[in-house]
């Protein structure tokens, strides 16, 4: 790497350093889900946990950027990242005094997100400032890499740890890999602050208006988003229903749950370079409508027709394959269709609009398999039909809401590719 310049050394190494804090936050996230679940055995709870994360980010994003614009993008990521480790020292201390309930969790993963809605764009202004444009693609990848190690290696060590020593084990490891994030983004790394515009003095209101202004004019962005935002409603109830399904399943057995969440991220990083190497498709929104439909007509019934820990695995890599590969077409149809000086603006009012239906779905799902599925398929003759589809006891009221879903999934699908069959997008 000897012929890279300073910034993108600087990238890397503040790349490698969040990466690694990334995976000891998400190891934290896992292993807490899986003891609210146990210690509940609620869907609806566990659900929630979700619901407090990402109703900041839906709530907020629209006026995150603008603030990331105004602050120094330093010492923003420094201050998120260093109130989310004392929200976790708290839920370690409580922990330790044996005072940790539910309601805990919930708070804080609400401010966990609202951190993370502030912080998350100022990290992508900093990775603008540190990367040349000729490594933009390269350092895609490299994020896109990350992700998909994290995902991999998130249940595998998150399930050894709670093994061996408890949430506190997780969460000690969670701490140190902060500790390392912090310290070197402190001391080793300059982030350049981007040249104020002198005509970029909108409002709060004035931006989202002009955002939501140009989406209306667009009515291909407009479309896709609300295809994502179905999309996403079904995909994150799906999400929340995966870990009632395999514990109930399988007598809380994180092992088979950690399995099939390796396999997910096994899934997504074989699905980057998929993406990375496969050449540009003749239409990218025929391909992202195929890639979604690919998804939806087989994960869903996989899972939800099998008690196999095997068949889950290979349920969710069919599911998950294609996402990057959908992903990254849809990435370049944004970037190429919308104007470099209203991005900023669209993409807020795009996480709002695209993003808002996670923490419905996960809700959604968790009322739908505490008092509803899972009491239907108890009433449930053993001999039954829709027993012997789903399965009998605990669990099978999440099998059924999965086969559903799978259904709708499939619903959404069509309608959007109808939708926009006659529409193509051929600019590479």
């Amino acid at each position: 790497m000897k012929h890279y310049g300073k910034p993108i050394k600087s990238y890397l190494l503040l790349w490698s350093t969040q990466s690694l804090s990334a995976l000891g936050s998400a190891m934290t996230s896992y292993a807490l889900g899986v003891w609210l679940y146990k210690s509940t055995g609620s869907a609806l709870k566990a659900a929630l946990l979700t619901v407090c994360a990402y109703a900041p980010y839906v709530l907020m994003s629209i006026f995150a950027g603008a603030l990331s614009d105004q602050w120094n993008k330093k010492r923003t990521m420094l201050i998120c990242d260093l109130f989310a480790a004392m929200t976790t020292v708290t839920a370690f201390l409580l922990i330790q005094a044996d005072c940790l309930e539910p309601r805990h969790l919930f708070l804080i993963n609400a401010l966990n997100g609202l951190m993370n809605t502030v912080q998350q764009p100022a990290s992508e202004v900093a990775a603008t400032q540190l990367i040349p444009k000729e490594y933009y693609q390269k350092s895609g990848a490299l994020r896109s890499l990350a992700q998909s190690m994290n995902t991999i290696l998130t249940p595998v060590f998150a399930t050894m740890l709670y093994a061996f020593g408890g949430l506190p084990a997780v969460i000690i490891i969670d701490l140190a890999t902060f500790s390392v994030a912090f310290t070197v983004l402190l001391l080793l790394i300059r982030i350049p602050e981007p040249e104020k515009a002198d005509k970029e003095n909108e409002t709060f209101i004035e931006s989202v208006k002009s955002g939501l202004l140009w989406l209306k004019a667009n009515p291909l962005i407009l479309k896709l988003i609300f295809f994502l935002s179905g999309i996403n409603l079904i995909a994150s109830a799906n999400n929340a229903a995966l870990t009632p399904l395999i514990l109930s399943k399988t007598a809380n057995n994180e092992r088979a749950l950690g399995t099939v969440n390796f396999c997910i991220g096994a899934a997504t990083l074989a699905g980057t370079f998929i993406a990375s190497y496969t050449s540009p498709p003749k239409n990218r929104v025929k391909a992202i409508c195929l890639s979604l439909f690919f998804s939806m007509s087989t994960e869903n019934f996989i899972l939800s027709f099998s008690d196999s820990p095997v068949i889950w695995c290979i349920g969710v890599i069919m599911g998950w394959i294609f996402i990057p590969f959908m992903g990254a077409n849809l990435d370049v149809v944004f970037r190429n269709t919308i104007p470099a000086g209203m991005q900023g603006r669209v993409y807020a009012c795009r996480n709002t609009l695209q993003f808002f239906t996670i923490p419905i779905g996960s809700l959604t799902s968790g009322i739908l398999i505490d008092h509803f599925c899972e009491p239907f398929m108890s009433g449930q003759n053993d001999s039954s039909f829709l027993c012997a589809v789903f399965g009998f006891g605990k669990g099978a009221g999440a099998a059924l809401l999965m086969a559903v879903l799978g259904a709708a999934g499939v619903a959404v699908c069509a309608i959007y590719s109808f939708l926009l069959r006659h529409v193509r997008y051929d600019h590479n």
